[in-house]
């Protein structure tokens, strides 16, 4: 076997290993599940909020106390209304647990709802923000406000863009408490906590942070390519943290973070993260309470020792929405929140996965439709990687113009690998060809694929992001299918993901099976029968294993397909090469030569 085949049956079969592998081990994951049905009017009850920062010592510390019984009545609830979350605030500890995203719709369906993000303790998936005062020296955790404090509200109504709120608690000890909330037009709130000290004791407190999750997420996509859990950036390091990961509590090691960083919780589309803010630093805690089954992230801000007279503040923000790049960087560039596009996974591949997107995005502000951006940005990488496919093609329109002869040689060496061997050199040498020059437009390919499967799985701006016609949701496979001749009877498609959907395939794996054969067809075929077949079948193959995965994927496999196969035909024209659309090649380049030796 000459070392051109070989490169080439390499790379497509750790290609197709890949797709395989991927297919069955990890099937496509469903990109939108219906959120489960939430209860907003229960209260609150101790065993079910997140534990809290304790004293120690007589120094604030890193150890967590169950919060105090909780009280038997409901607590009264201040509106969050914004262009982007409606939602509410509970009176009860000041928590953040009711929040929609106005902008997004749990699926495609008419009168699908809005899709919910956080949820108060007990509803079915509680999810929420805590924020408050962990008692040092002369208090304890009934002098500070907790999980379960009931705040009034001094000033404010409905808390929006223009108009922010503030919560007020006074502790019987000297001790007054405010709390203002305010929150921007799309997903940042900034809460600003302060103490005043009207006594005459001078305790040591600290304020804190706290992002707690009660289970896993009902849609919890467990896929490889994406991450879901924990995600924190701390002094430029970023660390992510799976749920089969989180530290028991009172196990974990709090990590002491000097300058900036960030605390969160990711899911695939959507994420809720706390950003201190200060010229000092903090601690972060994330760990599980197995026993109620509680994920939190915790940050907490230096003691401060308050005498008497004297009033502390501290401000933290939370992000609580959806992973929209553009207002990430917005938040990262001029918010200054600290490399917080890396909240976004871009995985491995980060160096190529980035500007792939941002060139993306920048293309669908200038084209309007995902789907005509990913063609326009298959022609740009095509573009930018054709000076290094271009000896790659004319290399392989000379082995195709040669197999006559590798055949013959072939023929005459028989079972003697070694004589066939030294005769294909010496063929190459002659005719001055690189056998191993046409794999390279294939091996430049896998990284690319690799990182546009990653941008489309992974970034929200594909989400339900429509094309043409059928093709609605770039974001999930071809709905069409060949069982129901792509709409023309009248019965639905097989559900994505069956066997049925794997077997009859929608419009766009057909085009691309078709496009995959064509494109080969300009390819020097291989002499081995059996390396034939194989290479015969693999466009079939590969059609049927791509029909589930993500629309945007297989388009732009689609217009590779096509554009590969206009530039190797035109720069086989180019080289006194005329193929017909099937790579069958009329006349070429011994002959061309020829013609000029005669010159």
């Amino acid at each position: 076997m000459d070392d051109q085949n070989k490169n080439l049956i390499l790379a497509s079969i750790l290609s197709l290993l890949v797709i395989i592998i991927w297919t069955v081990l990890f099937p496509a994951a469903e990109t939108d599940l219906p959120a489960d049905t939430v209860t907003t009017t229960a209260s609150a009850p101790a065993g079910d909020t997140a534990l809290t920062p304790g004293s120690a010592g007589g120094e604030v510390s890193t150890e967590t106390t169950a919060p105090a019984e909780p009280l038997p009545e409901s607590a009264a609830r201040v509106a969050v209304e914004t262009p982007s979350v409606t939602g509410s605030i509970s009176l009860r500890g000041g928590r953040l647990d009711e929040l929609a995203l106005n902008n997004y719709r749990e699926s495609l369906d008419p009168g699908a709802e809005i899709v919910t993000l956080l949820n108060p303790t007990g509803s079915a998936s509680p999810y929420y923000a805590l924020f408050g005062w962990a008692p040092g020296t002369g208090l304890n955790s009934d002098s500070v406000p907790g999980a379960n404090t009931l705040w009034s509200v001094e000033s404010g109504e409905t808390l929006t863009p223009e108009s922010p709120v503030t919560l007020l608690w006074e502790n019987g000890q000297g001790l007054t408490f405010r709390r203002e909330i305010s929150v921007d037009a799309k997903y940042m709130f900034t809460i600003r906590q302060t103490v005043e000290n009207t006594g005459d004791a001078a305790p040591v407190l600290a304020p804190y942070g706290i992002i707690a999750r009660h289970g896993e997420p009902a849609d919890l996509k467990n896929f490889f390519i994406l991450h879901e859990g924990a995600v924190q950036m701390a002094d430029g390091e970023l660390n992510e943290i799976d749920y089969d990961d989180f530290e028991g509590a009172g196990n974990h090691t709090p990590l002491k973070v000097a300058t900036n960083g960030w605390t969160g919780f990711t899911d695939h589309y959507w994420m809720t993260t706390l950003i201190p803010r200060g010229e000092t630093g903090f601690d972060l805690s994330t760990f599980q309470d197995p026993r109620r089954n509680i994920y939190q992230t915790t940050v907490k801000q230096p003691a401060i020792t308050l005498e008497p007279g004297q009033t502390a503040e501290a401000t933290t923000q939370l992000f609580a929405g959806a992973k929209e790049w553009e207002t990430i960087r917005n938040y990262q560039n001029k918010g200054g929140v600290d490399k917080f596009l890396d909240s976004i996974d871009w995985g491995w591949f980060f160096f190529l996965t980035k500007p792939i997107f941002a060139l993306l995005h920048w293309l669908n502000q200038q084209i309007g439709n995902m789907g005509w951006s990913i063609i326009a940005l298959t022609l740009i990488i095509k573009l930018v990687l054709l000076p290094l496919a271009y000896k790659s093609y004319v290399s392989m329109a000379k082995m195709k113009e040669l197999q006559p002869q590798m055949e013959k040689i072939k023929e005459r060496a028989g079972d003697d690998r070694q004589a066939l061997q030294k005769e294909m050199m010496a063929l190459y040498k002659k005719e001055k060809v690189n056998p191993a020059s046409g794999c390279l437009p294939i091996l430049l390919q896998i990284p690319i694929f690799f990182s546009l499967y990653k941008v489309i799985f992974v970034t929200l701006e594909l989400r339900h992001a429509p094309w043409i016609g059928w093709i609605r949701d770039l974001s999930a496979p071809d709905p069409s299918s060949l069982y129901n001749l792509w709409g023309l009877l009248p019965w639905n498609a097989p559900e994505p993901g069956s066997l049925l959907a794997l077997i009859f395939i929608g419009i766009l794996p057909l085009l691309l099976g078709i496009s995959m054969w064509l494109q080969q067809k300009l390819n020097p075929a291989p002499t081995d029968p059996t390396q034939k077949m194989v290479f015969a079948w693999m466009p079939w193959i590969f059609m049927f294993m791509l029909g589930s995965f993500a629309s945007g994927l297989v388009v732009y496999w689609i217009a590779n397909n096509t554009i590969t196969f206009t530039q190797q035909y035109a720069i086989m024209r180019s080289q006194g090469y005329k193929p017909d659309v099937f790579g069958n090649i009329k006349s070429g380049f011994k002959r061309t030569r020829k013609t000029d030796d005669k010159k």
